[in-house]
């Protein structure tokens, strides 16, 4: 198998079609789908291998995907991060975007006891500027 190839599998996995899924329903939790979210939902699903017309297709086919959870602790937190960044991108924090951020923290395997508290420090280095892994850093304690 030629590189190329072994990297072509990886662009448009499972598991990054769903984690696009779950970009969406945080959109749309708020029950807006705003141009900044848009953006921001395109650059993921880019970085992601999901090309525009899969995003497409995940947008207007919901329930054809299902729900994959990530494989490793890194991918699991970077995917929170995004998910965080979704809530938090129009400037607008809404009840329902955060309550729903707490599920997501939940069902990729953090304590219920600490999601909540997780989303809130990860939104607040997201409004400092901090990357994704500067991010996993500071959290590490609270996530062990």
């Amino acid at each position: 198998m030629k590189f190329s190839d072994l990297l072509g599998s990886f662009k448009s996995d499972k598991a990054g079609q769903s984690h696009i899924k779950n970009l969406i329903e945080m959109a749309a939790a708020d029950g807006q789908f705003l141009d900044s979210e848009k953006t921001l939902l395109k650059s993921i699903a880019k970085r992601n291998g999901i090309s525009e017309s899969q995003l497409t297709d995940i947008q207007n086919n919901p329930s054809q995907f299902a729900s994959e959870m990530p494989q490793d602790s890194k991918q699991k937190f970077h995917q929170l991060y995004d998910l965080v960044q979704m809530m938090c991108v129009d400037n607008q924090v809404h009840i329902k975007e955060k309550e729903l951020a707490g599920l997501f923290a939940i069902k990729f395997g953090y304590k219920r006891e600490v999601a909540g508290e997780l989303v809130d420090m990860i939104h607040q280095n997201i409004k400092n500027g901090s990357t994704a892994d500067e991010t996993l850093k500071r959290a590490q304690m609270m996530i062990a």
